[in-house]
């Protein structure tokens, strides 16, 4: 399984690691494994994304480095060095880092969403596993190297994240095996669960009113739908990103098979996630607007504006629930 991406290791010796714009807990977490299995095996790695890291997220980057895409500052890399993309196979997903591509020597994707029927970045992509952090601590124990508290942590925060706290379809022994490895190395789970649950900002709860008070059911009640507004995060005083929780809440009725959220930004694009409890792949509905992701968690952005993004989404999963 892992014989292509330690092949990749071994042909160079400077790595960029990025993730997809707007990153998150796994994401974060592989990207720490894999420095720190990089530097391990001798190698030079940096960790550049196209985004800053959501506030909520900044205890993660403790112990290790991160830089924001500068074209400027970085181009010096590009021409000895090898791209490792993780958490997505999508080009477009990188944001503005994605024009380094086609500069390095050589780019290498490690994933774990549903693939797409579309070209796409290619190299370890395993749909079956809960998250690249899983993944990463498979990779890391593989090579049977040890890894330290600081990015332990890390990787524990990027399988709950993306396992839901081991309650997602893609939870699985593999998933148990890995988390207990953190364990090993240090990882605290009640001190993680705070920081990602407990750990939220006044204005992101004001933001959670202001979605609920949005809140409409189509489709016999089988469908939420939430709006935020640009306007919305004015008044909260609350950042773009602070809305990490808020689309899986009305999943908690059980009449409801599909939640949407969809949230505005300054100028105008638009921020679509989809979740269900399995019975909807979200994932195949977001793939027709460019997106992609997983059967129970997806998303995709939009440029035609909310009421259009809004009319031509709900649509779609009218149609697809009504044939489930």
């Amino acid at each position: 399984m892992f014989a292509s991406i330690l092949s990749f290791i071994d042909r160079h010796d400077s790595f960029i690691l990025t993730t997809h714009d707007s990153p998150d807990a796994d994401g974060l977490g592989a990207e720490a494994v894999l420095a720190s299995i990089l530097k391990k095996k001798g190698k030079q790695a940096k960790i550049i994304h196209s985004s800053p890291i959501p506030r909520y997220l900044e205890f993660i980057k403790e112990g290790f480095e991160i830089e924001q895409w500068d074209p400027l500052k970085h181009a010096h890399l590009l021409e000895n060095s090898a791209l490792l993309v993780l958490d997505t196979s999508e080009e477009h997903h990188l944001g503005s880092i994605r024009e380094v591509v086609k500069k390095v020597r050589e780019c290498f994707v490690i994933d774990h969403h549903d693939p797409k029927p579309v070209a796409k970045l290619t190299g370890l992509i395993d749909s079956t596993a809960s998250s690249v952090s899983e993944i990463s601590i498979e990779l890391t124990c593989n090579i049977g190297i040890d890894l330290d508290p600081f990015t332990a942590t890390a990787a524990y925060a990027g399988i709950v994240s993306d396992s839901g706290f081991f309650a997602y379809p893609k939870t699985s022994m593999r998933t148990f095996k890995a988390a207990m490895k953190t364990l090993e190395w240090g990882a605290a789970p009640n001190l993680i669960y705070r920081q990602l649950m407990e750990n939220s900002s006044c204005a992101s709860v004001l933001l959670q009113k202001q979605a609920l008070s949005s809140l409409e059911f189509h489709a016999g009640k089988k469908i939420a739908l939430m709006t935020l507004h640009w306007e919305d995060f004015v008044e909260a005083e609350a950042e773009f990103e602070e809305v990490e929780n808020i689309v899986n809440i009305p999943l908690r009725a059980r009449e409801v098979e599909a939640s949407l959220l969809i949230r505005e930004k300054e100028h105008g694009e638009i921020f679509c996630s989809l979740r269900s409890k399995g019975t909807l792949n979200v994932s195949k509905i977001a793939q027709n607007f460019g997106g992609g992701g997983h059967v129970t968690a997806a998303g995709f952005r939009s440029y035609t504006g909310i009421e259009e993004t809004i009319k031509k989404l709900l649509s779609c999963v009218r149609t697809q629930v009504g044939s489930e």
